[in-house]
């Protein structure tokens, strides 16, 4: 007897444990033929098209295909192997062809439209009129109204970006692990941290090597290019990771080739559509409204930022020559000095900070922000009552509610590792929904980071648990507003519950907003513990981290600005791309907004996975248009008291509640009263002139 599929069970939560590579193809190629007999029976019957007729059944369908793709897509993220990566690859062209598909299918858009258009739309909830308003927008952007022939161009093209970005991402993950330094010497090492030295034996032991290894893998980076005294071994890092996946290594991991023909596809699929460039496109679902709206505010912030970068920058060179014996500053050498310059001011060094960052305190503290604001709280199940996991690292945890009922289940997966994407991110595991059966579907969130593991023996048993930068208290806080808006959404229609429906540009906002009460005494103080003497970090030192916030804010501000405009001037673009030209147009961009050169062999569009593999394409702005709202948004809190519970209320009623069913534009509103302001922004970052 054939066992299970794992992928295929009508079980809540997925046995990922149980699942292997053989699984994917098998399991993708059922739910394909599941939806498409029911898509086929739907589109063909004769009765007027209802909600519950025609967009329930539909929307089941769909669901279960998005729910086995998220499951798949996911371990391919996180623990990634040749055999799930050929099966991942052998079923990315059939779910492609499925959406697409699905998009230009004429009968469908027809009994969408003819929804639209019966007596009964107006008696429909605004989530479900959101729901169909959206579907009918993203048949016309997916081609339904394309003619027959370019339909099938369209299908093809649509195809082909799929393949290239999964590709783009396979080549930055393999390129990073290509590179390994051994270093013998520990004193070449000078200047690390002793558990960034711990981690580095630990690596060079796993691998069979003396000494310790070197990695670009962003632990061990930043580690080096923040903290080595030896100059020439941060050049060496920093080389090797601003060339990965260029021309300066393996030809076959090379994204230049592929970043041209992205381009040229994007170009070609915005012309079928009759729109004037990819940016035009792109704005469509999103609260700008064109690619200049959004051109002149970053440009905007550009100018309001770019005296406080200059200034942060003469500091920086004036202190390195006076205090590091450095006449010119190089790219490698900007973290380096930084972290000096900061160390002096300041009088803390991140290391010690660090030291008071244990990850079991910082997760119950930010748990105990999010029970204060919004009256849940994260239960971990562990032992028997833990579910199938795909790593032993990965933990998991139930939302509740006070009547103890669960709202949403959480994946967390926090460590770095060799098969695992770089970055941090927050993904659906399943969206908010109600069954065929009437009952009520939890959402489940996957929360993703990297930072540096637990220190382990040699048979694996960890040693000493995690510790935290507060850059990554702050990343993992950013995450899980990503997880809140998901998880605690009150919609009951999936294609808008969550995340799902919110303008791209508005959906950092309560990412952005959750990072806020990282600086916050009265969070801080619960969620720090000293690694060897259990005290919590003393107010004199958060008073001087808080002194240190904005450090180099105007530099920080104006290389995300670069990076978006960038972005955004690519995609407004129209002819012929070569890869010489995106370097030049990058070159361009900084020699406007950069503060600092970096050396010719720079290669970072080939490792901008956001824009070529990450769904932020013609939308990198997005960080700061919403950084606008969340900075606004949090405002009401400094205000009102940043742990008050009637505000927390009001932001989830408000925001995080209603999720996509009605525009981002009119939450804010809803929640803030006005219209939202740039100076909660300036403020935050320190970018406002005192008298």
């Amino acid at each position: 007897m054939t066992p299970p599929n794992p992928l295929l069970e009508d079980v809540d939560l997925v046995r990922y444990e149980a699942v292997d590579a053989n699984h994917i193809v098998p399991a993708v190629l059922r739910v394909l033929a599941d939806a498409r007999e029911t898509i086929d029976r739907l589109q063909h019957d004769d009765a007027e098209p209802t909600w519950s007729g025609f967009l329930e059944p539909f929307e089941a369908a769909t669901e279960r295909v998005g729910h086995v793709w998220s499951a798949v897509s996911h371990l391919g993220a996180v623990v990634d192997s040749p055999e799930l990566r050929r099966a991942y690859n052998e079923c990315l062209p059939r779910v492609t062809e499925f959406w697409t598909g699905l998009s230009q299918n004429a009968a469908l858009f027809a009994k969408y439209r003819a929804i639209e258009r019966s007596s009964a739309f107006a008696t429909l909830t605004n989530a479900r009129r959101r729901v169909v308003a959206n579907a009918l927008r993203d048949f016309r952007l997916g081609g339904a109204e394309l003619s027959p022939e370019d339909k099938l161009r369209y299908a093809a093209i649509e195809e082909e970006l799929a393949a290239l970005s999964q590709s783009f991402s396979e080549h930055v993950l393999d390129a990073t692990n290509d590179f390994v330094l051994d270093v013998s010497d520990v004193k070449d090492l000078d200047g690390l941290p002793d558990d960034a030295l711990t981690a580095a034996r630990a690596r060079a032991r796993e691998a069979g090597v003396d000494g310790y290894r070197v990695t670009l893998h962003m632990p061990s980076y930043l580690a080096v290019i923040q903290f080595a005294t030896n100059r020439s071994l941060r050049e060496k890092v920093y080389a090797a990771y601003v060339r990965r996946a260029s021309e300066f290594g393996r030809p076959e991991l090379d994204n230049g080739p592929l970043i041209v023909r992205i381009l040229e596809l994007r170009a070609e699929a915005a012309a079928l559509l009759d729109y004037e460039n990819y940016a035009s496109l792109s704005m469509v679902p999103k609260m700008a409204e064109t690619p200049d709206d959004v051109l002149r505010f970053l440009d905007d912030l550009r100018q309001r930022a770019q005296p406080f970068g200059l200034r942060d920058m003469a500091e920086l060179q004036d202190f390195a020559r006076r205090h590091l014996g450095l006449d010119v500053l190089e790219a490698w050498d900007i973290a380096f000095a930084s972290e000096r310059l900061r160390e002096s001011r300041y009088a803390f060094s991140q290391q010690e900070v660090k030291s008071y960052f244990p990850e079991s305190k910082v997760l119950e503290g930010l748990f105990r922000v999010v029970g204060r604001l919004f009256s849940v709280e994260a239960r971990q199940r562990v032992g028997a009552a833990a579910p199938s996991l795909w790593h032993r690292d990965v933990k998991f945890f139930d939302l509740v509610d006070g009547s103890g009922a669960v709202v949403a289940q959480f994946y967390l997966d926090l460590y770095a590792r060799t098969a695992k994407r770089s970055g941090a991110w927050m993904a659906s595991a399943r969206n908010r929904g109600v069954r065929p059966d009437g009952r009520r579907q939890t959402p489940i969130a996957y929360l993703t980071c990297n930072f540096a593991e637990p220190q382990r023996d040699a048979s694996g048993a960890v040693v000493h648990e995690a510790m935290f930068t507060h850059a990554e208290v702050n990343t993992l806080f950013h995450e899980f507003g990503h997880g809140l808006h998901h998880m605690l959404t009150r919609v009951d229609e999936s294609a808008v519950s969550g995340i799902r429906g919110v303008e791209w540009d508005a959906v950092e906002l309560p990412s952005q907003f959750l990072e806020n009460f990282c600086w916050e005494w009265e969070v801080v103080e619960h969620m720090t513990s000293h690694r060897e003497t259990g005290a919590p970090i003393p107010r004199a030192l958060f008073d001087r981290m808080l002194a240190a916030k904005n450090f180099q804010a105007g530099m920080q501000t104006l290389r995300q600005l670069e990076f978006a405009i960038f972005d955004m001037r690519l995609h407004t673009r129209v002819g012929q791309h070569d890869i010489g030209s995106v370097m030049a147009l990058l070159d361009e961009v900084r020699d406007h907004v950069a503060v600092y050169a970096v050396p010719d062999y720079n290669r970072q569009p080939n490792q901008f996975s956001h824009i070529f593999s990450g769904g932020y394409a013609a939308g990198y702005y997005s960080y700061k248009w919403a950084e606008v709202l969340s900075a606004d948004a949090y405002a009401q809190f400094e205000e009102d008291g940043v742990l008050n519970a009637g505000t927390g209320a009001r932001f989830l009623a408000e925001i995080l509640g209603v999720g996509g069913s009605r525009p981002a534009i009119e939450s804010f509103v809803s929640f803030r009263g006005r219209e939202p302001d740039l100076e909660a922004l300036l403020r935050h970052n320190g970018m406002v002139e005192t008298a």
